[in-house]
């Protein structure tokens, strides 16, 4: 290339620099290094799924709900003008306007809300079989008098709710239809760290948008009885009840949550594992509903202060809190205090997987509860009950009788329960505390706390309680369980020296 003419060149590419527009060949950059990496192709991936994958629209009777902002599905927090600037932005038209009831002549009553059906709010869901089973978010067809769902192909089907589960998001729909096509399910426990997966929904209505990402982390604890998916894939409000697809075309989710700050995406989304999703959908086609097991218990983490202090050789398993009166639990002598470590022989490594355990057990089928208690394991066989609503915490009003005493090196005054209060509170012995300071109260103890246990010695009354805490190590924490309301914990704290 002859001088002036190279020259030329560089000044060209200069000018693009400065003006915001400098192309580099792409290509050039990717075959330079022997050990680029290809980025993956999702073309044939979409096409084989995406027919599968459907949109779904719900209605409800008006009772005021297009008032609340919900009838489109759109971002919490964008309003109908927003939106409408959403979609003349980035799409080049006017967006579909939310159905506003028009205000009724002065003088006249306006039409009966229970007479007209209004949008409530866009989903998305996939086909699992030919004869129109269909997959999606519980949250998606909450409240919903009417489905519709719409194929890639622009059907359009009335769907029937078959069933859903609210602690899982995971509902089946059911469209009247034969030969349809349906999605390959995968197994979410074979899923890895950082492998490619994309998602296919609705997000803002929009029908069969694809986002593409990774999987960021499994096994979240978001909730009782799920460990979620969480990936970076966008995911935005219309995407729920997706499927998240990994590179071999198999579903191994169900796009159900964000981490969000604004209504929007911001890099975090989580999925409803589909063998989970599975298991419930097959409950659900059966018998409209999912039958899940309980032992009534209260519970919480086991923290390393705790371990260490009973003489766990790690922070693990389940701290019971509280024990149901008349639950399987109580019946099986389970006690407030106890570190459940195993159900059935597997191992609890956290509290979270307990409830799942237990939820995942038959009711009516005997079971057997490993418990740590006072320094050594104990089996305690328990008959599963089938969970249900919630019981009622029945708050008790402490009777604090007054006592001469001073602080002992916890920081505490303790007084003797009287034999109603611990009828009341199903205790055999313990003492009441009525003032907290020094260590117990950085630790957070409280005035009307019960004192059931220090390291692992029964309190039985006053007497006994100042004798152990004289004699306590100034330079190690003492572990006291202590009881509040209706529930327990532990509360380590180290005593004060004289």
């Amino acid at each position: 290339m002859h001088m002036f003419d190279h020259i030329k060149k560089i000044l060209s590419l200069s000018a693009l620099a400065v003006s915001g527009l400098m192309f580099v060949p792409l290509a050039a950059t990717v075959t330079t290094s022997a050990h680029a990496v290809t980025l993956p192709d999702f073309t044939d991936l979409v096409d084989k799924v995406g027919p599968a994958v459907v949109n779904i629209r719900t209605t409800e009777k008006n009772k005021g709900a297009a008032a609340q902002g919900g009838a489109q599905g759109g971002a919490p927090g964008m309003d109908d003008e927003e939106m409408q600037e959403f979609f003349r932005r980035f799409f080049g038209q006017p967006g579909p306007r939310s159905p506003q009831q028009p205000p009724a002549p002065k003088g006249r009553k306006g039409p009966q809300q229970e007479e007209q059906q209004v949008p409530r709010g866009v989903g998305s869901g996939f086909i699992i079989s030919p004869d129109g089973y269909v997959l999606t978010n519980a949250h998606v067809v909450e409240g919903a008098d009417e489905v519709l769902v719409t194929m890639s192909d622009k059907r359009e089907f009335k769907a029937k709710i078959i069933g859903s589960d609210r602690r899982t998001d995971v509902a089946v729909v059911k469209i009247d239809s034969k030969n349809l096509p349906t999605i390959t399910l995968g197994g979410s426990s074979k899923v890895r760290v950082g492998e490619w997966v994309i998602a296919i929904g609705s997000p803002f209505g929009l029908e069969n948008t694809v986002t593409a990402g990774i999987v960021s982390a499994i096994a979240r604890d978001t909730g009782d009885y799920l460990p979620l998916i969480q990936t970076d894939v966008a995911v935005n409000p219309g995407n729920s009840g997706g499927p998240l697809i990994n590179m071999r075309g198999e579903v191994i989710g169900i796009n159900s949550q964000i981490y969000s700050r604004s209504g929007g995406y911001m890099g975090i989304s989580f999925a409803v594992p589909i063998d989970e999703a599975i298991r419930v959908s097959e409950q659900l086609k059966s018998i409209g509903r999912v039958v899940r097991g309980r032992i009534g218990v209260q519970i919480g983490e086991v923290t390393k202060e705790v371990a260490e202090s009973l003489g766990l050789p790690r922070a693990a398993g389940a701290l019971v809190a509280r024990v149901e009166p008349g639950s399987p639990a109580e019946n099986a002598g389970v006690e407030a205090g106890d570190i459940i470590t195993h159900f059935n022989s597997v191992g609890i490594e956290k509290s979270g997987d307990l409830p799942r355990l237990v939820g995942n057990t038959k009711p009516g089928s005997q079971s057997v509860i490993s418990v740590w208690r006072k320094g050594s394991k104990k089996d305690l066989n328990v008959i599963v009950a089938e969970l249900e609503a919630e019981a009622k915490v029945v708050k008790k009003e402490e009777k604090k009788p007054k006592q001469e005493q001073t602080l002992n090196a916890l920081g505490l005054i303790v007084t003797d329960l009287s034999d109603a209060q611990k009828r009341e509170l199903k205790l055999d012995g313990g003492v009441l505390i009525e003032v907290a300071d020094g260590p117990a109260s950085r630790a957070g103890l409280q005035p009307g706390d019960v004192v059931v246990r220090l390291n692992n010695t029964d309190i039985k009354d006053t007497k006994q309680f100042n004798g152990l805490v004289a004699k306590l190590d100034t330079n190690k924490n003492a572990l006291l369980l202590v009881r509040r309301g209706d529930s327990s914990q532990f509360i380590p704290l180290r005593p004060s020296k004289p």
